[in-house]
């Protein structure tokens, strides 16, 4: 039933995974483990990221449903069990949780190797990364007739309260990620959904990734940093400066293994993913409150995304179509067709959900 979208997102996860163990030992870069502090190392973390998918489902659902009644809590989690978490779920998570955190993985090894592989200075000892700020900063300029995009938004909007505003709105991103992730595949009625979002995320980080190799940058707050010196501190800041002090110590000792690099400016992943979410909250979800909750969230990260100079305009837009790209391709191979208006239907579904439903 869901033949496209196994093969995409396996496929999608195998390509990642290979490319970043051809950079590994290509450029003797060992593979690293981004978030190995959490949860331990990965044939650990990964069950039990499995079990907490099932567990935040079931624990809370189920203390609620049996009122804290001992005898009633093991009936409540059978009977979710049956109904919620046949094998068409259980594939999916598995499947969905697997192959999302290959690619992701994969998409920090290789974000992390970008300064040594596209490498402008021909002597090994040294690297000198190839960078296009220059010519973007150049674009960003003649789209504001000779000004800065984030000169101009601190003069509109100001400087101190904008900032500590805009702060937890970029901040947002790094746990509303897996946040999509599990209530997608987890909650979603017709798992056509779920197929559909995560097929498309994994498809975003993959063509991100592809786009900092070829049009590799640091950003307008790395580049130029003095543009952005009237800004207050605020936790944006302070993870600014953290990338960038591991950027220049891995560059000066790339054989600092415990270090990682995690600046890359082209494309933004955080509108690619921010306008990913909307897009699938849009044509699969019916509450106006949350359609209108994650729109404004994607306008005020783009304006974040500039504000703070995590990005040029170019950024931003090649972010977009990333996202547009990653969420047409995933609803095809999920079975999903598309109608007027900003709506779609499935066209696959489960034995327990009809086709025009969600």
């Amino acid at each position: 039933m869901y033949r496209r979208a196994y093969s995409l997102l396996l496929g999608t996860a195998a390509v990642m995974g290979a490319c970043a163990v051809y950079v590994s030992i290509k450029y003797d870069r060992p593979l690293a483990d981004p978030e190995g502090s959490f949860l331990g190392p990965s044939y650990v973390r990964l069950p039990l990221l499995l079990i907490f998918a099932l567990g935040i489902d079931l624990i809370p659902r189920t203390m609620w449903m049996s009122r804290g009644r001992p005898g009633s809590i093991w009936p409540e989690a059978r009977e979710r069990l049956r109904t919620h978490w046949g094998k068409e779920r259980l594939v999916l998570v598995v499947l969905g949780v697997a192959s999302f955190y290959v690619t992701y993985v994969s998409y920090r090894n290789l974000k992390s190797n970008l300064p040594f592989v596209r490498d402008a200075d021909p002597d090994p000892m040294k690297t000198e990364a190839v960078s296009f700020d220059h010519e973007l900063h150049i674009m960003d300029k003649v789209l504001f007739f000779g000004h800065d995009p984030s000169s101009v938004l601190q003069g509109l909007l100001g400087h101190s309260f904008t900032a500590h505003l805009l702060s937890p709105i970029y901040l947002f991103f790094l746990p509303m990620v897996p946040i999509g992730i599990t209530a997608w595949i987890v909650w979603s009625r017709n798992i056509s959904y779920g197929y559909w979002f995560v097929t498309s995320q994994c498809m975003a980080w993959s063509l991100g990734t592809l786009s900092y190799y070829l049009l590799p940058t640091v950003g307008p707050g790395l580049q130029y940093s003095s543009l952005y010196h009237d800004l207050p501190h605020t936790p944006t800041t302070s993870l600014q400066q953290s990338i960038q002090i591991a950027r220049q110590r891995l560059l000066s000792d790339p054989d600092a293994s415990d270090l990682v690099n995690s600046v890359a400016g082209f494309a933004s992943l955080h509108c690619a993913i921010t306008l990913l979410v909307a897009l699938m909250v849009q044509y699969t979800i019916r509450q106006k409150v949350v359609k209108v909750v994650v729109w404004i969230n994607f306008a005020l990260t783009v304006v974040a995304t500039l504000y703070f100079g995590w990005h040029y305009i170019a950024d931003d837009i090649a972010g977009m179509a990333i996202a547009i790209v990653s969420f047409y391709v995933g609803g095809l191979a999920s079975g999903q067709k598309f109608d007027r208006g900003m709506t779609s239907h499935p066209t696959t579904t489960t034995s327990k959900v009809p086709r025009d439903k969600d």
